[in-house]
């Protein structure tokens, strides 16, 4: 069995779409899985339903029912970066403004951990 990959992005074009600024802010996040050689397998895009959207929830707490292996971000809030790295959810940081640009540098071992969460982020 492959890994699966989770990118929060801005639209809904798979692949090719942009990267969102932040986690819980994204509109949509694009779900890729890799077969064990490392090609993709299936891409499919998935709303975000959580709070900052008029749904229920946070955000992480979805995305973790898509069991990732990793998550590749620009940045999240702590609280969802503590959810998933008790997951254990590996967090990386974005190093391009695509889908398909993070994970070929996914497939190349070219990112690094988050390991701090945005300050600014919403809290309760």
């Amino acid at each position: 069995m492959g890994e699966r990959i989770v990118v929060p992005v801005a639209d809904e074009r798979g692949l090719d779409a942009q990267l969102s600024e932040h986690f819980g802010r994204a509109p949509f996040f694009v779900v890729v899985e890799l077969e064990d050689s490392g090609e993709i397998s299936s891409v499919r895009t998935v709303s975000n339903f959580g709070e900052h959207f008029g749904g229920r929830g946070y955000a992480h707490d979805a995305i973790l029912e898509e069991k990732p292996n990793a998550i590749i971000v620009y940045g999240m809030g702590p609280r969802g970066l503590s959810s998933f790295q008790e997951a254990g959810v590996a967090v990386l940081k974005a190093n391009a403004n695509t889908v398909k640009e993070v994970i070929a540098a996914y497939r190349e071992n070219k990112l690094q951990e988050l390991t701090e969460g945005c300050h600014q982020a919403h809290q309760r």
